[in-house]
């Protein structure tokens, strides 16, 4: 997901706050293959400047993964077993 800056872009662009994928490793405690597999997913708004993908620092600072592995299978109540 790229960002699409309208207007004026001196405005809307603050080059602090964009990060690239090399940084975003560094502030997250991650390889930046992490953050790059977290790209591809769709984890973060990006900003693609001659090739070079940033990331919003707010966003790579509040970052909460989701836990690893399945969701877990919701239990079916008593009532829907005793039907079976």
């Amino acid at each position: 997901m790229s960002t699409n800056l309208r207007g004026d872009p001196k405005k809307n662009l603050d080059p602090d706050q964009w990060v690239s994928q090399a940084d975003a490793a560094e502030i997250r405690g991650v390889s930046r293959q992490a953050i790059a597999r977290l790209v591809k997913k769709g984890r973060f708004n990006i900003l693609s400047i001659g090739g070079k993908i940033l990331l919003k620092r707010s966003e790579v600072e509040e970052f909460k993964p989701k836990p690893p592995g399945p969701l877990p299978r919701t239990k079916r109540s008593k009532q829907s077993k005793a039907r079976h």
